[in-house]
């Protein structure tokens, strides 16, 4: 087995173990029920990714469990030099969106799905969540937008992530009448965005209750923006 396979396999089992912890976190913030919702991860250097398998329990799962395909969604077993042995398990019926994403944004690295409920009740309406929170303009630059609505089963919902997120800051998209999508540098970085997109979610809906929200001048958006993201933190 060559030096260069050993490091794939060296990666790919370091990935799943990854991803693999980070679904226990959509659990633990309460993003997702049953067996909804999925975590994948980039795998550096190949045209390949790590998803969660579809239809098991979040507390059935195992890292040997993560199912890897290529970046069509398709399941692969590995190259001439070895393998990485998937499990005998389909990987999640999102995985051609998740695949889309990381072929046509080439900096992600990771990507979140959930139905989180606050974050959903906006996708049911087709709503955009507005920046009326200092918390918003740190993390998302703006808005978190609404994207179109499209089908399970192929690549649709990539479609509709992509054109949504290209030339915006945020890291989450509302697909309309599904629920968030988000991405990160990494599936750390992703699952953090899901967690902060619900958590807006729900303040700004509640604030909505008690009148309208008080809108932030977009300069001011920015100033936050730029010092969360450069400045703030170790």
């Amino acid at each position: 087995m060559s030096t260069a396979t050993v490091n794939v396999l060296e990666t790919i089992a370091r990935i799943r173990q990854d991803v693999c912890a980070l679904h226990a976190e959509l659990t633990r913030y309460g993003l997702v029920v049953w067996t909804a919702g999925n975590v994948s991860a980039r795998v550096p250097g190949r045209d390949l990714m790590v998803i969660k398998p579809s239809g098991v329990s979040y507390d059935d799962l195992t890292p040997e469990q993560m199912v890897v395909t290529d970046l069509y969604g398709v399941p692969v077993d590995g190259d001439a030099d070895g393998e990485w042995g998937n499990p005998a398990l389909s990987p999640s019926s999102d995985a051609a969106a998740h695949a889309y994403v990381y072929r046509n944004m080439p900096d992600v690295g990771g990507v979140v799905h959930t139905h989180s409920t606050y974050a959903t009740a906006w996708a049911a309406r087709g709503e955009s969540i507005p920046c009326v929170l200092t918390m918003m303009g740190d993390e998302f630059g703006g808005s978190i937008p609404v994207g179109p609505f499209a089908l399970i089963g192929d690549d649709s919902i990539g479609q509709g992530i992509v054109e949504t997120l290209k030339n915006s800051t945020s890291p989450a998209v509302l697909m309309q009448n599904h629920g968030p999508f988000t991405i990160g540098k990494d599936a750390r970085s992703a699952v953090k965005a899901a967690v902060m997109c619900e958590e807006v979610a729900k303040t700004v809906h509640v604030s909505r209750q008690l009148g309208e929200p008080l809108p932030i001048d977009q300069a001011r958006i920015d100033s936050l923006y730029a010092r969360y993201q450069n400045v703030y933190g170790q």
